[in-house]
């Protein structure tokens, strides 16, 4: 059977108006924060289905909430420390005149959520409000970065049989277009499953055989009566945010969230586990064109660009040796 090849580039979160991306990657260990910047403001909704999560002011997005409009979404690696980068990027905000008109101060909206990736290096180095500034700062419309960058820097997948049986994971963006109006998604992919393809059902990134050679099977090796290793709760995750240009209400911005969390289950096998925090956020300009073409339709686009953001994190990603960790990555195992 063929190894899987790398697919065409599946467009940008960028892609749709009023949507900027920013990255931060540390120099001095695989580790940083991504942002995605709203500045004229976006209906948000948020759905967290990993048991394990680390997020901060998804309260404020349940749709019987208050407020409507966020700023910006934080992503970042570090586990709960990675959370301080939202202070960075609330600053950030205020400076620009960026934020909820309070009377008294502008006050910026960032929800935010984290992933762990402190097995490399120095877990001492960690992205905090200065990174989280960076990456606004670095902020444009252009198509971001993928792979080793900003959340992905330290992403792994495939951790079930442990670290040293993983590959490198990363971050990656899609979007998709129907009649004028744009569905994108960025994805910190940082799972304790394989990354799989929808189509096929074959690994591209995941959990490898004993001899590190070859790519195992995580669902089939559990089914079989593999053991996993002993896993710390939290130490995993995927992330993702959805933005669309359509015009929806708050409450259609959960239910966009609740359908990303379909195309990460047609890439993640196993997903939502106890041990993943996975979170999806969507957020919506209103600046399409044309007019809304539904939910229904709007949440189909939403599953498949989370699902093709995945496919491009972990086929963005690079290897990496960190002390006596070695982590390849899907393009290692690709077709020539």
């Amino acid at each position: 059977m063929s190894s899987p090849t790398w697919p065409a580039h599946a467009g940008a979160i960028t892609d749709v108006a009023g949507i900027e991306v920013g990255h931060f990657t540390d120099s001095r260990r695989p580790t940083g924060c991504s942002v995605v910047l709203a500045r004229g403001g976006a209906v948000a909704g948020v759905d967290v289905r990993g048991a394990a999560p680390g997020t901060r002011e998804t309260d404020l997005l349940a749709p019987s909430n208050l407020v409507e409009r966020v700023h910006a979404v934080m992503l970042a690696g570090g586990s709960a420390f990675g959370l301080a980068t939202a202070d960075g990027a609330m600053r950030w905000l205020e400076e620009q005149g960026v934020g909820l008109d309070v009377r008294f101060a502008t006050v910026p909206l960032v929800p935010a959520a984290v992933l762990f990736d402190l097995p490399l290096g120095d877990a001492r180095i960690r992205p905090d409000a200065a990174a989280g500034y960076a990456a606004c700062a670095a902020a444009s419309g252009a198509a971001p970065a993928q792979g080793n960058v900003g959340a992905g820097a330290g992403a792994m997948v495939g951790k079930v049989f442990g670290a040293a049986r993983a590959m490198k994971g990363g971050i990656g963006t899609a979007s998709v277009s129907v009649d004028g109006v744009t569905v994108g998604a960025l994805v910190a992919a940082n799972p304790l499953g394989d990354v799989v393809e929808p189509a096929t059902g074959r690994v591209i990134a995941g959990a490898r055989t004993v001899d590190g050679r070859a790519l195992l099977d995580t669902r089939r090796a559990l089914l079989a009566g593999e053991a996993p290793r002993p896993i710390l709760a939290g130490t995993n995750t995927t992330l993702a945010v959805i933005a669309t240009d359509a015009a929806i209400t708050k409450p259609q911005a959960h239910r966009l969230a609740q359908a990303g969390h379909d195309g990460l289950a047609r890439t993640i096998n196993p997903v939502h586990t106890m041990s993943d925090g996975d979170t999806v956020f969507a957020l919506a300009t209103g600046l399409a064109p044309s007019p809304s073409p539904g939910m229904m339709v709007l949440a189909t686009m939403a599953a498949e660009a989370v699902a093709r953001a995945v496919l491009q994190a972990v086929w963005a990603a690079e290897a990496v040796r960190v002390g006596d960790l070695q982590l390849p990555a899907a393009r290692d195992f690709a077709r020539p």
